[in-house]
This record gives C-alpha cells, sequence and structure tokens, in this order.
C-alpha cells in the first residue's frame, strides 16, 4: 500500500493556506495615526474641504502621509501622533463647526490588499482600546409627548363630529376632556373609545362640568416605551457611522437604557457631544399674521412661539404641532417639474391621516420645519442627572400646495444639496426621546496595547511550549505537527479578518491559545494509533493508512461535542462569551482540517510514495 492524495486534494490545500494567509496578512502591516472629518447634519465633505485642510496642515509645517475622501469622509493620516494631535486643533479651526473632526487610528493595508477585499482583524474594545457609554432615555418625556399629541387628537376628533366641550388637558396621567352636559360627554366617549381602542376611558364629574379621563393602557405604555427605546437604538446607529467607528457595539440594555461602545476611538470628549445630543423634528404652521420684528423684541402673539432659523432670522410659528418626526418612514430628495430641488417624505399611516385633515384647509400657508436638539447642560439636577438644554431652529419653511397625505414634498429649497442635507436629517434625525449618558468609562490605547501585548506572550508561550514537546517526542512527524499548528493559527485569522462583524477580544485571544492545545490533540492521536500499528507489527503504509482511519472517529466525535458547546455558548452568550464562541467554533474548524487533511497531505507528500524500512514517530 502506498499513501497517495489525489492532486486535487494537494490543491485544495494550498488553496485554503494561501487564500487565509492572504486575508490575515493586513494584521501584519498595522495603523496609522489618522483624522477624520465628516459633516454635521448631513453637510456634504468636498474636494474643496480636502484642500482647505491640507493648506491648514501645510502652512503648519505638519507633514500629511496621505489624504483622501472615502465614503462621504475626509481620511487625513499623519507620520505620528504628535502630528496627529497638532492637526486635529488646526483643522478643527479651519473648517468650523459644519464639520466633526475626529482622532482615528487608520489601517495601512496597502493597495493591492485592499482590493481583493482584504483589511485587518477587527479588534474589540479590550484590545484597541476606546470608550463607553452607556445611556438612558427619558421615558417620561417619550410618554409626555404622546400625551400632547393625544390632546390634539381629540380636539380634532371632537371638532369633526360636533362635540363641544369646554377644555382638553393633560391631567392626572392621562389627559381630560371637559364637558358642559353629560349627554355630550357620554358621546364623546362613544366616539373616542372606538377610534382610540387602546385608551382606557373613565369619567370625571365636578359641580356642573362633566369630564372624560383617557389613560394609556399598560399594552400601549409597554409599546410606546420599547418604540422609543428602538427608535434612539436606530438614531444612535447613525450617528456611530457618522464618526466613521470600526466594529461599534449598540444594544439595548434593560427597559429603557443603551449600551454603546466605539473601539478605537480617541477623541470620547467629541464622541460624546454627538452621542450625547438628541434630536427631534416637527412640522408647525408660520403665523403669517405676527410681526416677526415685533416678535423678536418680546411682543409675540398667544398661541405663537418665537424661533429663529439657521442663518439667525426670527420665524414666528403657531404654537400647535401638526406632526412630529416620529411618523416619518422615508425621506429622499429630488427634484420637481420645474427642476427644483424638494424633499420626498414618506409617513405611517396614523401620521398620513393627521397631516390630510390639516392641510385640506391650509393650501397655500407655510409650514415650517424645527429641528429640536437636547444637550447636556453640564449642572446636574436634584436627581444628580444632568440636565438637559433644550435648542430649538426652523430648518425650512416651505408652502402647502395642496392637500397632503402620507407622502407629499417640501419645496423652497435652495439647492439640491441643502435637499440632500435636509432629507439625511428626516430620515436620521428624529427621536422619540431625550437621552444622556449616565455611566461613561474610557480604555485607553496603552491599556488596550498592554492586553494586545499580554495576549500575544501567551500565544507565544504557548505554542513555543508545543512546538518544543512535538518535535522531541514526535521527531519528523512532530515538524509536520507544528507546520500544521501553524497554517491552522494563519486560517483561523484569516477566517476572522474575512467574517463581517467578527471582533477579536481578549476572550477570542483564549479561544486561539485553546484551539492550539486542541489541535496537537488531534494529532497526538493520529501519532500514537501510527505507533501501535506498527508494532502490531504492520507496514509502514499500512500503519499510517489504519492510523488515520482509526483516529477519525475519535477525532471527530471530541471535536463535535466541543463544537456544540461552543455553539450553546454563542447562543446564550452576550459580548465576550460571544466572541469566545465564535473563535472556538472557527478554531475547531480550522484545527480539524489542518490535523486531518493537511497533515495527511504533508505525510503522503513525504512518505506516502516511497518503500520506507523506518519511520521518524
Amino acid at each position: 500500500m502506498l499513501n497517495r492524495y489525489p492532486l486535487w486534494k494537494y490543491l485544495m490545500v494550498i488553496l485554503v493556506i494561501t487564500i487565509s494567509f492572504l486575508y490575515a496578512a493586513p494584521n501584519l502591516f498595522g495603523e496609522d495615526p489618522a483624522l477624520q472629518v465628516s459633516g454635521s447634519r448631513g453637510t456634504q465633505v468636498s474636494s474643496d474641504i480636502l484642500v482647505k485642510a491640507q493648506q491648514s496642515l501645510t502652512q503648519a509645517g505638519i507633514e500629511v502621509k496621505s489624504a483622501a475622501l472615502e465614503n462621504d469622509q475626509l481620511l487625513i493620516r499623519f507620520r505620528n501622533t504628535d502630528d496627529q494631535l497638532r492637526g486635529k486643533d488646526l483643522v478643527t479651526e479651519a473648517l468650523g463647526d459644519d464639520y466633526v473632526t475626529a482622532l482615528n487610528l487608520a489601517p495601512s493595508t496597502p493597495a493591492w490588499l485592499e482590493a481583493i477585499g482584504a483589511g485587518p482583524l477587527k479588534l474589540g474594545l479590550d484590545l484597541r482600546g476606546g470608550v463607553h457609554f452607556l445611556m438612558e432615555v427619558d421615558m417620561a418625556e417619550a410618554l409626555n409627548r404622546v400625551q400632547e399629541q393625544t390632546v390634539q387628537d381629540f380636539r380634532t376628533e371632537l371638532r369633526q363630529e360636533r362635540l363641544r366641550y369646554s377644555g382638553v388637558l393633560n391631567r392626572d396621567g392621562g389627559t381630560l376632556v371637559v364637558f358642559r352636559d353629560e349627554a355630550t360627554r357620554d358621546k364623546a366617549i362613544s366616539h373616542l373609545r372606538q377610534r382610540y381602542p387602546d385608551l382606557v376611558f373613565s369619567t370625571q364629574n365636578s359641580g356642573d362640568s362633566f369630564g372624560l379621563l383617557a389613560v394609556m393602557s399598560e399594552q400601549r405604555l409597554k409599546e410606546v416605551k420599547e418604540y422609543a427605546l428602538q427608535q434612539n437604538i436606530t438614531i444612535i446607529r447613525n450617528r456611530v457611522n457618522e464618526l466613521g467607528v470600526a466594529e461599534p457595539l449598540v444594544q439595548r440594555q434593560g427597559a429603557d437604557r443603551i449600551v454603546v461602545q466605539l473601539p478605537g476611538i480617541q477623541d470620547t470628549a467629541r464622541a460624546k457631544e454627538i452621542l450625547g445630543a438628541t434630536a427631534t423634528l416637527e412640522f408647525r404652521l408660520v403665523d403669517e399674521r405676527a410681526d416677526a420684528a415685533a416678535a423678536a423684541a418680546g411682543r409675540v402673539p398667544p398661541g405663537s412661539e418665537l424661533f429663529t432659523d439657521r442663518s439667525g432670522r426670527a420665524v414666528v410659528l403657531q404654537k400647535r404641532v401638526i406632526l412630529t418626526g416620529e411618523h416619518i418612514v422615508d425621506a429622499n430628495s429630488g427634484m420637481d417639474e420645474f427642476s427644483r430641488p424638494q424633499v420626498n417624505i414618506s409617513l405611517d399611516a396614523p401620521g398620513g391621516s393627521r397631516m390630510a385633515d390639516f392641510t385640506k384647509d391650509n393650501v397655500g400657508r407655510a409650514m415650517a420645519t424645527v429641528f429640536t436638539e437636547y444637550k447636556p447642560g453640564g449642572e446636574p439636577g436634584a436627581d444628580g442627572k444632568p440636565v438637559l438644554r433644550k435648542e430649538q431652529e426652523v430648518i425650512n419653511v416651505a408652502t402647502i400646495q395642496s392637500r397632503l397625505g402620507r407622502s407629499f414634498r417640501i419645496t423652497g429649497i435652495d439647492s439640491m444639496a441643502e435637499a440632500q442635507n435636509l432629507a439625511l436629517l428626516l430620515r436620521a434625525g428624529a427621536l422619540i426621546a431625550p437621552i444622556q449618558i449616565v455611566e461613561e468609562r474610557t480604555i485607553g490605547p496603552s491599556l488596550g496595547q498592554q492586553n494586545v501585548e499580554n495576549g500575544l506572550m501567551a500565544m507565544i508561550y504557548g505554542l513555543l511550549a508545543v512546538v518544543l514537546f512535538m518535535s522531541i517526542y514526535y521527531r519528523k512527524f512532530g515538524l509536520v505537527a507544528n507546520l500544521a499548528l501553524l497554517a491552522n493559527l494563519v486560517i483561523i485569522i484569516g477566517v476572522m479578518s474575512m467574517v463581517p462583524g467578527a471582533t477579536m477580544t481578549l476572550p477570542g485571544i483564549a479561544g486561539i491559545v485553546l484551539t492550539i492545545g486542541m489541535s496537537v490533540d488531534a494529532n497526538v492521536l493520529i501519532f500514537e494509533r501510527i505507533r501501535e500499528e506498527l508494532r502490531d507489527g504492520r507496514s509502514i503504509q499500512q500503519a499510517i493508512h489504519m492510523g488515520y482511519e482509526k483516529a477519525f472517529g475519535t477525532i471527530t466525535d471530541a471535536n463535535i461535542t466541543t463544537f456544540i458547546t461552543a455553539i450553546i455558548l454563542f447562543a446564550v452568550g452576550t459580548g465576550p462569551i460571544k466572541g469566545f464562541a465564535v473563535t472556538l467554533m472557527i478554531g475547531i474548524l480550522a484545527s480539524m482540517f489542518t490535523a486531518i487533511v493537511g497533515t495527511r497531505a504533508l505525510v503522503n507528500l513525504l512518505w506516502g510514495g516511497k518503500r520506507l524500512k523506518k519511520l521518524s514517530i
């Protein structure tokens, strides 16, 4: 018997190892200190901004390694971190508040590797350093906004049904409607109960007034809170994308909190500012009878409020809110029939109905879009939490040209760029409720680097011990096992670099170290089986063949049970546990391939085609 593999098996082993090496190779090239510039509120980063940033750096004598526009962001690479820190201040001052300048580390992967989609392994917060935020959604404000909207809805419904009421206001955790007679109150309850099945209605009488109180059912309360949390998570993800963070973590924690982890972020203050700011949108009618100059002087008409637009011009709007941004499901920019820029907006069903009812009687009037931000005020409140400061501005005033439904358009926009910015803002800027950062932890790059070095040293020491033992105890076959072990590491790193979303963490390194031991364990079983076959008097070729055949079942059983355990860890675990499980699963598959197929191919190539009298094992 001569142990030989068909050619395709050799080619398959070479192909797998070559591809894995190519995708693992970017990890050898390190990272460059860099500046990342992105536009705030959808502002476009153009080539003019690139030139302006480069000029500010050149005038200060700072050498730039490279500067390029990538994915609507400007990436400037430096030779060292000193230039990076000096450059940040200069670029921030040169570009102004319309652009976000953040420190970052950019992979220095060669272009030919990037061309095939190869990139460095993404490191987690514990290895790369970065920031961890725990954010809390203001659920009280979320519920308050829903109740305010309910007040307006009740007024509209009762007017349409010609049911006269004395007042509608928020009270006792619900919406109270007061009537002058009991019959009208009962008709209103009958009508509103059909329209709002998720509200619980009760009566409240006081003297000559007859009231109805509508409070949200438990199911409705749960839905409002859940929607507020999920919407805020979506917006936070959009803002994290603006920061250009690789492999960020944004996930819920409990009923009203969101965990945000940004690996590699050096400028924590800027990240905190961007993530901590919350924004909402409102549509209101412009009070066209009001004198803006008089209102700016303090004489604001009753029922109206004074706002300013982006240029600082006074705009007087009615207090009544037509619609909030929570009803917007899509927004995109385009051109109208006269080639003028416009923004096409799509609403959900309740929003479309509300907009149609309101605009049918207000065609030709001006409607404003108000952008509201809540920013930390700095001083903590009575409960110790930071007080949020409310900032509002009118971002657009357009004329209602016809009755609007679920889909309508905003015109009167100056440029296509403004239309694109507004569409982006409408899609990503609407938050249901303010959020605030209740916990912040920073892991410095030096600590992350120390974790990487410690993990690598543990891996190297373990690898050297295994290599030394296998070389001494199994001689030439031990060297084959060592080559398989190195190939195993290359495959693990290569696959981890290829898998989208895979992130290496400290537990992941533990998984690799564990895999090193499991990988040689399979070879130990094979080699010991070969020795037994030789002692039983079989020929060398028969011993090699029987050794691999008989050990295969044992190796497979052991790895399958471990693989099942890794699957369970992945299913029930979170964060680092999942990372450990993923690394372990990839390592098991890689070790089975290299220990069974890889070493068999090498053994067959070296000794399989020969008539040997002695085997070095």
